[in-house]
């Protein structure tokens, strides 16, 4: 992926391989003005976004592909874009930024 654009990523509560080492648990990235804050687990969100200027949380943890809004802070959980998990769709998420304004979007994959 990173041939095509930037790529941040973080690393998972199962990712021990050797791979994995080079990946923080947590990374935060701007795009224009619009602060994204990354991490696996939403449980372990430690700081008040909105007092850090956040403006973005996007988590994976549960695989569950939501998006919500609280406080002005768009929560992501793009879904998992692997094989089946539990029940859930496969999915992947996007965020389109255009100044001020953040659009998250959900896309459910199809599988044959």
């Amino acid at each position: 992926m990173a041939r095509i654009a930037p790529v941040t990523a973080v690393r998972g509560n199962n990712d021990k391989a050797a791979w994995a080492a080079a990946l923080q648990e947590i990374e935060s990235v701007t795009f224009d003005r619009i602060n994204v804050h990354v991490l696996h687990d939403l449980a372990q969100l430690d700081i008040d976004p909105v007092a850090a200027g956040i403006r973005v949380v996007v988590s994976g943890h549960s695989h569950k592909p939501v998006v919500l809004h609280r406080d002005g802070v768009v929560y992501v959980n793009p879904g998992s874009a692997g094989p089946r998990r539990f029940r859930l769709p496969i999915a992947v998420g996007e965020l389109i930024i255009a100044g001020d304004t953040i659009t998250p979007r959900i896309a459910e994959l199809e599988c044959r």
